[in-house]
């Protein structure tokens, strides 16, 4: 026994000055790898299929292990076909992947230098909260997408392009329950109204309470598929809501509302500069 775990000693020790340090980097980088993807599935619908993927691959190590011929077989071909069957199975979660992973870097480095005035932020968020608090108290439903990192101009095509100052009249009287655009999502980007009356992917969540509509369902699959912040009044309860990276926080009123948005699209060192400057105004 002793003379076992020297030899394993002595051969991890001669492994460890074996290595070099892209192999430190390599497996760093699987890692993080592979913590990401964990955050990424653990709460949508693909973690249970990861979770069958899983299950399956340790029943054919175990039917190898046990000379279980038939079901080895069986296994075999099953995986023999694997990446194309992952592909087909987690097609959504792979599409919402790669767009948040090649949206988010590059997109940063063409902003170096662009970014938009923070002031007028605020003043964006101040009228789309005074506005879902109105249409709250009304029990007027209401979707509002707030565009970030990844573009959505495939959204955008669904509805029509207004290209409007973002103003609290305006965002009422397009969801005004008789008005010809108020059951689609509104796009604002670049603290502009991009368009109204837009259809978003419904997300294919089983776990969403059934209370939940479609106006809900589209906010939050929109959520899913991008890193917009999506802002949603229930037209049945009048509670406002909002969807960010595939999970909803509801019971909002107008200021908590805009503190959220604030929090959200306001960079931390901006936002605190700004409340600074706030205070000693006061």
């Amino acid at each position: 026994m002793l003379s076992w775990i020297g030899d394993n000693m002595t051969f991890f020790w001669q492994t460890l000055c074996d290595m070099r340090l892209t192999d430190i980097f390599d497996i760093g980088l699987m890692a993080l790898i592979l913590f990401y993807a964990y955050r990424f599935i653990q709460e949508r619908r693909a973690g249970k299929l990861a979770l069958g993927v899983v299950l399956l691959f340790l029943l054919m190590v175990l039917s190898d292990t046990l000379d279980m011929y038939v079901t080895r077989f069986l296994l075999e071909n099953v995986f023999q076909m694997g990446i194309i069957v992952v592909i087909i199975l987690f097609q959504p979660e792979i599409r919402s992947a790669l767009e948040k992973i090649g949206g988010n870097p590059i997109t940063s480095i063409k902003g170096i230098g662009e970014q938009k005035d923070p002031s007028e932020t605020l003043t964006v968020i101040k009228e789309v909260s005074e506005a879902m608090g109105d249409l709250a108290e009304e029990k007027t439903g209401a979707l509002v997408v707030f565009e970030r990192t990844t573009r959505l101009g495939d959204i955008v095509k669904t509805g029509t392009v207004l290209n409007a100052d973002v103003s609290s009249f305006l965002l009422k009287n397009i969801f005004f329950n008789k008005a010809p655009m108020h059951d689609g999502a509104t796009i604002i980007s670049g603290n502009r109204i991009h368009s109204a009356g837009c259809f978003l992917p419904l997300s294919l969540n089983e776990d969403i309470i059934k209370d939940l509509g479609t106006r809900h369902r589209a906010g939050i699959g929109m959520s899913e598929n991008s890193d917009a912040v999506v802002v949603i009044v229930s037209e049945e309860t009048g509670t406002i809501s909002v969807a960010i990276d595939g999970k909803l926080k509801r019971g909002y009123d107008a200021d908590t509302l805009a503190a959220e948005l604030e929090g959200l699209l306001i960079t931390d060192n901006i936002y605190k500069k700004i409340k600074n400057r706030k205070g000693t105004k006061k």
